[in-house]
């Protein structure tokens, strides 16, 4: 066997049957990359392959332990979409990618690890595609979840491969499949031992070249709607593939790769993405000790919903509440977690048993000599809290943490109960726990370093992506969310229709109307954390008399049927109960606010109007269709809300930079993705315009410091990011 090490990034390698092995291995790095550079490797393999005509087959395969190939590099892509080299980028991979489908020689691709994005796209390109049995095997495009669409020949070939309707599911859902799964859809043509991979690839080109089948053409498919606009421009070239030339196809795609990498949507979906990566990772620090037993005490929703997912992340759990029916409850809620789990094929049922068995739970009020973090979710009353917080203090190690899932109450309150207050921290889950990545890290006046790290340092270990936050009255998701959802409430109470704000939002980009959202919080709870936070801040916070009125008539959202719409099953229709506590006769301030939420805002006189009206364009041209201005200007005024209670956790340091505020509220309140969190939003949409658009709507409006400041001097959050990028 001969080896000639001919790039750096790519080993060639040819046996004495004359197949010759290219593996990607990027030097000092865990993954494998296309950059320039990586293509550029593989173009010089190419011209050495095309030049020997004794090659009997190629195989492909990558030397890392769970990557095979993880796509573009999506740090060349951004800044080429910036300065508009990403067109010669995307062209100049097609072109190697067409080289290596136009081989006279069979080609095989053996996939182990991640094979994502242009690390499949090149396997499209080759005859036939092997994958390892391994877990770490996971198989896919997912560029339109970026705002992309697979440009090297994924929407171009894969339909070719399993027909248009497969396809675009596949590409639409920019899902990554395990090994198996992706065998089904048809995505690989075998899965084997990882030690038999490169054995079975060079069994499998003795088949020779890959005869092309042409799969009948599908229907046409609609797109959904979507504020993304690439899974659209992806089904149009998916729709189209199978009656053009690959070359035609291909064409199609390098226009839509280049048109929406210029656009702000699909900059804020990749900056997501490395934002995600950050969060996850953290800062290399030394590493702190792995935790193993922990303990929940509360087995409510948020306590069983925390015991549950620490136990099938292999932590021991003392699940504790105050007497057997409470537990009992619990066990059962986290049973059913279990079992949907294992019916979703997220985790199999010996994986599930594993985790049940991890799980003690009793009424016993024991010491817990043993529990490295005891995590307390007990019912949001201080009181109970901190009689709870006196007692763990004497039956947990002196090295213990001490947490609270508390989602508004003070962090250094509870501590000051304690005899060991530095070791004292808020853990603030989500509910459903199963699904909510985020975790709120916050700290009070007396929390260590040692133990904010270690909770960090927790919060990654079972797969949660934390955000610091100081100890504040609602700490960050719910101090910026709740002036959004008591907005909403007063303008409905004020005669704007459920249905009309709920669509606006949802027009906007937002997962879910602000009046549906409060429905699925529970008007109790929205009740319960606007006190507190009217306490804290005043009138932002003030509770609409229509909330009140819907808790006394036990309309309390989707779990009692009704709220501000009713609930069947999963069907959901306006409720016309709640009619009535409308108020009939507004008064004149009433009045304008409500008509300004429908439109008077681009009708002001003078250069703020001029520039609220460029903003609301800029803002309903991308990334939607237009919207109604009735929708463009509800939407603004109850964004322009978080953006104002955003700003200010970055002025009052309850978060450390933009990027916590932003990517916080993406995690915590699913803020539309593609807007980039609030004050990414208003960087783009322009402080001084969005203040200009709401700047006589009331008191509650009036912008503070922060962003009267951007406001007055042009400056931006985030300084180093131009409006038009």
């Amino acid at each position: 066997m001969t080896s000639t090490p001919a790039a750096p990034l790519i080993r060639r390698e040819i046996d004495d049957h004359a197949v010759c092995t290219l593996t990607f291995d990027r030097p000092e790095s865990g993954a494998n990359i296309f950059d320039a550079t990586a293509l550029e490797a593989l173009r010089e393999q190419l011209d050495f392959i095309e030049g020997e005509s004794d090659l009997r087959g190629i195989i492909i395969t990558s030397a890392k332990k769970s990557i095979f190939i993880a796509g573009a590099d999506l740090q060349t892509l951004l800044r080429q979409a910036q300065t508009g080299e990403m067109r010669a980028f995307i062209a100049e991979g097609q072109n190697i990618f067409n080289r290596l489908a136009a081989l006279k020689v069979p080609t095989v691709a053996a996939i182990h690890g991640a094979c994502a994005g242009g690390g499949y796209e090149i396997t499209l390109a080759c005859d036939y595609r092997l994958a390892s049995d391994a877990p770490a095997t996971r198989i896919g495009l997912p560029e339109t979840t970026l705002g992309l669409v697979p440009a090297w020949g994924g929407a171009t070939r894969l339909p070719r491969l399993i027909g248009t309707e497969a396809a675009a599911e596949v590409i639409l859902k920019g899902k990554l499949y395990p090994a198996q799964q992706a065998l089904k859809l048809g995505l690989v043509d075998g899965v084997v031992a990882q030690d038999q991979l490169l054995t079975a690839a060079r069994e499998k080109l003795k088949d020779g070249k890959r005869t092309e089948k042409s799969p009948a053409t599908d229907q046409a498919i609609e797109a959904k709607p979507s504020q993304n606009p690439a899974p659209a421009r992806a089904l149009e070239i998916i729709n189209r593939s199978l009656g053009s030339s690959i070359q035609e196809s291909l064409g199609r795609e390098l226009d839509a790769i280049v048109e929406l990498g210029d656009t702000e949507s699909t900059r804020n979906l990749i900056r997501n993405f490395f934002l995600a990566d950050k969060y996850k990772k953290g800062p290399a620090k030394s590493p702190n000790e792995k935790i193993t037993h922990a303990a929940v005490i509360g087995a409510g929703v948020m306590g069983s919903g925390i015991a549950q997912w620490l136990s099938a992340r292999g932590v021991s759990v003392i699940l504790r509440d105050v007497n057997t029916d409470l537990v009992s409850a619990g066990l059962a809620k986290i049973e059913k977690t279990y079992g949907e789990a294992v019916k979703r094929g997220i985790i199999s049922e010996e994986k599930a048993k594993e985790g049940r068995a991890r799980i003690v739970a009793s009424a016993d009020p024991g010491p817990m000599r043993d529990v490295q973090i005891v995590i307390e979710a007990a019912s949001e009353k201080m009181e109970i809290k901190r009689q709870i917080f006196r007692d763990l203090d004497t039956k947990i190690g002196d090295t213990g943490v001490l947490a609270t899932n508390t989602s508004a109450l003070s962090i250094s309150d509870l501590a000051a109960e304690t005899k060991h207050p530095g070791r004292v921290i808020g853990l603030h889950f989500f509910n459903p726990v199963s699904r909510m990545k985020l975790i709120e890290v916050v700290i009070g006046r007396q929390t260590t370093d040692e133990t904010k790290e270690r909770a960090l340092a927790f919060a990654r270990q079972i797969g949660k992506l934390p955000v610091v936050v100081r100890d504040s009255p609602g700490f960050l998701v719910n101090r910026v969310l709740f002036p959004y959802l008591l907005e909403a409430a007063e303008l409905f109470e004020s005669g704007v229709d459920a249905q009309t704000i709920d669509a606006a939002l949802l027009e906007w980009g937002m997962p879910m109307g602000p009046l549906r959202l409060i429905d699925e919080i529970g008007v109790d709870i929205t009740i319960d954390i606007a006190a507190t936070l009217e306490h804290a801040y005043g009138a932002r916070d003030a509770t609409p008399v229509i909330l009140v009125k819907m808790r006394e008539a036990k309309m309390l959202g989707r779990k009692t049927g009704s709220g501000f719409y009713k609930y069947e099953g999963k069907t959901q229709s306006p409720n016309e109960k709640v009619e009535e506590w409308r108020r009939p006769e507004r008064s004149g301030t009433e009045r304008d606010a409500v008509e300004k939420s429908h439109g008077a805002v681009e009708n002001r006189e003078g250069e703020a109007a001029k520039s609220t009206e460029t903003g609301l364009s800029e803002i309903s041209r991308e990334p939607s269709t237009p919207l109604r201005s009735a929708q463009n200007d509800t939407a603004l005024r109850l964004v322009y809300l978080m953006v104002n209670e955003a700003a200010r956790c970055l002025e009052e340091r309850v978060v450390a930079t933009p990027e916590d505020a932003d990517y916080g509220m993406i995690l915590g309140t699913g803020f539309a993705p593609l807007r980039g969190g609030p004050l990414r939003f208003a960087d783009h949409f322009g402080v001084a315009n969005l203040v200009a658009a709401v700047d006589s709507l009331g008191e509650k409006y009036q912008p503070c410091a922060l962003l009267r400041q951007h406001a007055n001097n042009g400056t931006k959050f985030y300084e180093n990011t131009a409006r038009s990028a």
